[in-house]
């Protein structure tokens, strides 16, 4: 029997810390120095999610940064994204990985409430989706925005954001790479607060202690009927969406243009040292 002084064991995570309340948990990404989502960062969130999952006392948790700068994550490296510097070998795995943590997400019986600090682009904006509520505060920026270095975003990520915020908003933004300031995303429903930093974690503690409380069985059917359907066709997508994808990675209509867009990473960070 668990007892107040009963050490509450956790597993290790590479790049996660796992902070447990009562009957949830706090999840903090921490893979300096903008939460860079890569394979193994990935795999994490896949794991962790199996975990709490495991675990009879969780019943749901709180996604956000553990970084002091402002980010909730940059999104996917681009590292696993650009031809160069990664393989086909590579990249399937990384893709695997990446879908299997959203169809997790997308299907997990637990409440997932997304606690956004600052910039949430791409990879960041499709997991926050994936979460049942979003938090965010006053300052930062959140969409999905691969167009603006010439790649598509992926087909399940469009219908993930039109099934937010709707068809009409999601054409206009993804399209674009439309970044929603907060007050943007608020009015189209992306988010669903926002609020100062200092009250982000508490505000979304706060949302999911209550929803906790209700009883579960009606919750999670509920979830299931909303989100299946897509969780079941980026499930089936995956391996012929890695053949595709891949196939428009190694074009030189993406290399030369993602060329460009890693080469004047590299000057920007030059110039600030």
């Amino acid at each position: 029997m668990e007892t107040e002084t009963t050490p509450r064991p956790t597993m290790e995570f590479r790049y996660l810390k796992i902070d447990r309340r009562d009957n949830y948990a706090v999840v903090r990404m921490c893979k300096e120095p903008v939460n860079s989502m890569n394979l193994d960062l990935w795999a994490d969130l896949s794991r962790c999610l199996e975990y709490l999952e495991s675990q009879d006392w969780c019943k749901g948790f709180v996604l956000t940064s553990g970084l002091k700068r402002p980010i909730f994550t940059a999104g996917n490296d681009l590292k696993e994204l650009y031809a160069k510097t990664t393989s086909k070998s590579r990249f399937s795995d990384f893709w695997r990985a990446q879908t299997g943590f959203l169809v997790r997400l997308n299907r997990t019986k637990l409440v997932v409430v997304a606690a956004i600090k600052g910039a949430c682009p791409a990879g960041g904006c499709i997991t926050a989706l994936g979460c049942d509520y979003r938090v965010m505060t006053e300052k930062g920026y959140i969409g999905l925005n691969e167009v603006l270095i010439g790649v598509p975003v992926p087909r399940y990520w469009c219908k993930s954001m039109e099934r937010i915020i709707g068809a009409r908003h999601a054409h206009t933004a993804l399209m674009t790479g439309k970044m929603f300031k907060p007050k943007e995303a608020l009015a189209v429903g992306l988010v669903d607060q926002v609020v100062p930093e200092d009250r982000l974690l508490a505000t979304a503690e706060a949302v999911l202690s209550k929803w906790v409380k209700i009883p579960s069985f009606g919750v999670q059917a509920t979830k299931h009927f909303m989100k299946e359907e897509l969780a079941k066709q980026m499930e089936d997508y995956c391996e012929e969406e890695i053949k595709v994808t891949w196939d428009i990675l190694t074009s030189p209509m993406i290399t030369g243009p993602m060329e460009r867009y890693m080469s004047s990473l590299g000057k920007a960070k030059k110039s600030k040292l």
